[in-house]
């Protein structure tokens, strides 16, 4: 290999360029790192009820919070994959809605295989990819309206949500089964919301300051509303009626407050993020930046890590496993390693190899006689 202009300082330099090339895009890709970075902390480290008055307990923000945004910044991948602020049209909008396809159904599988290694973590990846499908019809939507529909969807959605788990049939082996196959305890009938939102987001002129700003007080609105007006609604509901659990901000609770507070906190965490790759920071930034730009890969990688260090094979469930394996103090060891690994492999090699792969598998299946349509970003 021949090496770049200035020795190897040079090619350091030509390798380190790369996260910031067309196709890349740097806001979203620390986004995305301090996303799987929330999840590794959410899985493995024990947390106590968030309250202001104790710093301790302010990590517990990475609960659900870390998911939703992981999913917010599916939808803004998608965005990008499909042509940005100008979407794409005619054959190349309908090779990449069949390579979305694709993508869909890879992750889905990876996600079934990460399931079956029996971490007490429930996986997001089937939802994740049930979630892409979900939003073809809409990809070419404006942003305007895909937030209209966003809002609308985490505004209804709870109810809907609330029925369904009140299934009876849940418990039973079926019920189980269909959980696992469809990811219900990210249930798509609300995360599509925040997909929607991503969407939305992935369609402004991320290079814009203000596109940033805006988010940041767009999303830290969003953020006051659900967490505090809506919040405060159901505090003041009976305990156990149906608004008590629609209205919930509990992370996990598919409640109201939860959708909009946190998908605000994720909209803010992106116009952040954008902020920061504005300046020179986003250097010191670039290890989560190279995680970010393989987020499959980093989460896949945890739960294989799991599945060998723990010292037994456990089943599905939060319980003495779980206490035992973070009693290990297992957060910083696997979160190093991971991004340690990550830079490693983007600074010798590139691309993600589970990113890679997929992308190879549509570009198989789903040809394209034109230039210009892939699924690089994301």
């Amino acid at each position: 290999m021949a090496a770049a202009p200035g020795g190897l300082t040079g090619w350091i330099r030509t390798r380190l360029a790369r996260l910031d090339g067309s196709g890349r895009a740097p806001g979203i890709d620390l986004a995305r790192g301090l996303a799987v970075i929330g999840m590794f902390a959410a899985h493995l480290l024990d947390t106590s009820p968030f309250a202001w008055g104790d710093p301790a307990a302010w990590i517990d923000v990475v609960n659900g919070r870390s998911s939703i945004l992981f999913a917010t910044l599916a939808g803004v991948s998608l965005a990008l994959v499909t042509g940005g602020s100008t979407p794409v049209d005619g054959e190349r909008m309908a090779v990449a809605r069949g390579r979305i396809v694709v993508r869909a159904i890879a992750i889905w599988v990876i996600g079934l295989l990460l399931v079956a290694l029996d971490t007490p973590v429930l996986v997001i990846l089937p939802a994740y990819g049930i979630l892409f499908l979900l939003a073809l019809p809409v990809l070419r939507m404006r942003p305007a309206t895909l937030l209209a529909l966003a809002a609308a969807v985490a505004l209804i959605a709870p109810f809907a949500v609330w029925a369904t788990d009140g299934w009876a049939g849940w418990e039973s082996p079926s019920g189980e089964l269909i959980a696992q196959l469809t990811g219900w305890h990210y249930p798509f009938a609300l995360w599509f919301a925040f997909v929607a939102a991503g969407l939305a987001i992935g369609r402004l002129r991320l290079g814009r300051p203000r596109t940033a700003f805006a988010l940041v007080l767009g999303g830290a609105a969003a953020a006051v509303i659900g967490y505090g007006v809506l919040g405060r609604w159901r505090s003041l509901a009976e305990p156990e009626s149906v608004w008590a659990h629609v209205l919930d901000d509990a992370a996990h609770s598919s409640g109201v407050a939860e959708a909009v507070g946190s998908g605000g906190f994720a909209i803010a965490v992106i116009g952040v993020c954008l902020l920061v790759c504005r300046t020179p920071l986003r250097w010191l930034a670039w290890p989560l930046r190279a995680m970010g730009s393989m987020p499959l890969t980093a989460y896949a990688a945890q739960l294989v890590a799991w599945a060998l260090l723990q010292p037994e094979p456990t089943v599905l469930q939060f319980g003495s496993d779980l206490v035992a394996f973070r009693a290990t103090e297992p957060f910083w060891p696997l979160t190093v390693a991971t991004i340690v690994g990550c830079s490693l492999w983007s600074l010798l090699v590139g691309r993600g190899p589970l990113e890679a792969g997929i992308a190879w598998l549509a570009r198989t299946i789903v040809p394209s006689s034109r230039r210009g349509v892939s699924l690089a970003v994301g």
